[in-house]
């Protein structure tokens, strides 16, 4: 009887261990590499983040194409809208004070947390609360994302619980045809 009782409490405590998401940190020289649906092709993309007092710098790698994409403090604090490009014209991309990359702004994250809802590029995304939405898998491991809405489209995005990198893993039915998911998270 006792080694029964204590066979359920190491498979509980082991259940509880496992359903536990994860939240990823992201650090200078953190390495994510997404897969990307672009108007029909499907593409690697790396980003390696770089930080630096004032900017955050992406550098992109995808098919042959490299280039460093620099988001103000004033866009990761305050910004509202996110950048699409792929890194094809330009070797340096400097982003307007208002635009994120594969991210949302820290304020953006804030209005999530506070009022279930954040408004970006002009469009309200509203917190989806149904459960089995909330995580996504990264390399294997659930991560603790909130997942969101677009109220004028059928946009999905998830977005890591980080407020102080509110990563986007994961954007699907984006009306511009381009959705991607976050796979793999290396620190270097």
């Amino acid at each position: 009887m006792k080694n029964t009782i204590l066979a359920i409490i190491f498979c509980t405590l082991g259940q509880i261990a496992i359903s536990q998401n994860y939240v990823p940190s992201i650090k200078n020289n953190t390495e994510l590499s997404y897969v990307c649906k672009l108007h029909g092709q499907t593409r690697p993309l790396t980003l390696t983040t770089k930080m630096d007092k004032d900017t955050l710098v992406l550098n992109l790698e995808t098919r042959g194409v490299k280039s460093s994409i620099l988001i103000s403090q004033k866009a990761l604090k305050n910004g509202n809208a996110l950048s699409f490009n792929q890194g094809e014209y330009s070797n340096v991309l400097v982003l307007k004070p208002t635009e994120t990359y594969f991210m949302i702004s820290q304020s953006a994250y804030q209005d999530l947390v506070k009022n279930k809802k954040f408004v970006y590029n002009n469009t309200t995304y509203v917190l989806d609360e149904k459960e089995e939405k909330s995580s996504v898998a990264v390399d294997g491991k659930s991560v603790d994302a909130f997942h969101v809405k677009a109220q004028i489209d059928k946009t999905e995005m998830w977005i890591i619980k980080n407020s102080d990198f509110p990563l986007i893993c994961k954007v699907t039915e984006n009306p511009l045809g381009i959705n991607f998911t976050l796979v793999k998270i290396v620190d270097k």
